[in-house]
């Protein structure tokens, strides 16, 4: 089956890898520095929240294919896929500042987009899928937490 935040053992997962996420944590890939990750899953999950809007990002192939190939196709993510700036903790992404409460933002924020996931049917677009059911937001929030925690090998 694939994961998903809407499997609270799967959201289980995801935050017990973050307890094991440090600020000093070697990145296998990429450029953002552990604490950067941290602000940038929260960032990508405040367009949930309607707590960051983002813009579609120009793309050359249909955003259904895309869609469909990244979120159900069960292979990782590649490692150094560039992200919108609105997203990109160098450019326009919220700065870190405490590592601990970064941290416990994010989880708060984990909890808030699934307490109920139905609210994001009519939600935000995903500025490279475009317009995504809940259930599809749910699988992308996971795969991008999954993603840059294997980037930070945990």
């Amino acid at each position: 089956m694939l994961k998903t935040l809407a499997s609270s053992a799967d959201k289980a997962e995801i935050v017990r890898r973050l307890g094991a996420l440090r600020p000093d944590s070697t990145r296998r890939w990429g450029r953002m520095t552990a604490h950067q990750m941290v602000c940038h899953l929260s960032d990508g999950y405040r367009m949930l929240t309607d707590r960051r809007v983002i813009d579609l990002t120009p793309f050359p192939l249909p955003r259904g294919i895309i869609k469909v190939l990244a979120l159900y196709v069960p292979v990782n993510w590649r490692a150094n896929l560039p992200t919108t700036p609105a997203l990109d903790q160098a450019a326009a992404g919220t700065r870190p500042t405490d590592f601990a409460l970064d941290v416990a933002a994010l989880v708060r924020l984990l909890d808030d987009i699934t307490t109920d996931p139905r609210r994001h049917a009519d939600g935000p677009l995903h500025p490279l899928f475009g317009r995504m059911s809940p259930s599809a937001w749910m699988r992308w929030a996971y795969l991008h937490a999954d993603h840059h925690l294997r980037q930070f090998g945990v």
